[in-house]
């Protein structure tokens, strides 16, 4: 018979910020990875993103769902660009294959967020330069935690 993945629990306000990858993000963005689930392929994250940060461009390569409890999020330049915003506290799904070349935060904001498989950071041409899935968040997170 096959194994049941265990139930967790975390903490979040024990849990310490890391900074999130300079090379996806612009500005001092930070986030706590809260789970994983190989099963799945999910990873799930909350995200702290002070005014004027931004997400480097991306697309989903599955399905996503986020919860926005403090702030602005500017998606696809905002609303004021043809794009959307979201306010808090504000839910959004983006389907798989949703293309973000712009992602900001006017305001101070936070989210929790699941992707349900990886997260494709791209060029400007749509060529991928790295998938973000569960596996790499889960590493990411374990180097922070050893560099403690």
């Amino acid at each position: 018979m096959k194994q049941k993945a265990p139930e967790t629990y975390v903490q979040m306000d024990d849990m310490e910020w890391a900074p999130f990858p300079e090379a996806f993000c612009d500005g001092p963005i930070k986030w706590r990875l809260l789970n994983t689930s190989p099963e799945m392929g999910s990873w799930t994250a909350v995200f702290d993103c002070p005014a004027g940060t931004s997400f480097a461009a991306h697309f989903h390569t599955g399905p996503g769902e986020y919860f926005l409890y403090e702030g602005k999020m500017d998606i696809r330049g905002g609303v004021e660009n043809g794009g959307d915003s979201a306010f808090a506290p504000g839910y959004g799904y983006e389907s798989s294959g949703a293309r973000h070349d712009q992602t900001s935060f006017p305001i101070d904001s936070k989210f929790y967020m699941t992707f349900l498989g990886p997260l494709a950071f791209i060029n400007p041409d749509g060529s991928v330069i790295a998938n973000v899935g569960w596996q790499e968040a889960e590493a990411a997170w374990d180097a922070f935690l050893q560099s403690r």
